[in-house]
């Protein structure tokens, strides 16, 4: 093999994976954009509810079974 040949069918190759990873990109974008959800803008002044899900328990200082699932109403202004 002539190391043109051996060029030109590494570059063919090259495309070919390019082309798949864009395809693949564009697939796991699309799935992604199907679950997707608007996201709420809040302003000062609103009044919003914390989810405590993710605190770590140290946080909440209460057992597992009588920590509220959120934390009152939280203004979001400046304090």
């Amino acid at each position: 093999m002539k190391a043109e040949e051996f060029v030109k069918k590494m570059k063919d190759r090259h495309e070919e994976a390019r082309a798949a990873l864009v395809k693949s990109q564009e697939e796991m974008k699309r799935q992604a954009d199907r679950n997707r959800k608007e996201v709420e803008e809040y302003r000062v002044e609103d009044k919003i509810l914390i989810s405590t899900k993710n605190f770590p328990m140290e946080l909440m200082k209460r057992a597992i079974k009588l920590t509220e699932k959120y934390i009152r109403p939280y203004c979001c202004g400046n304090h």
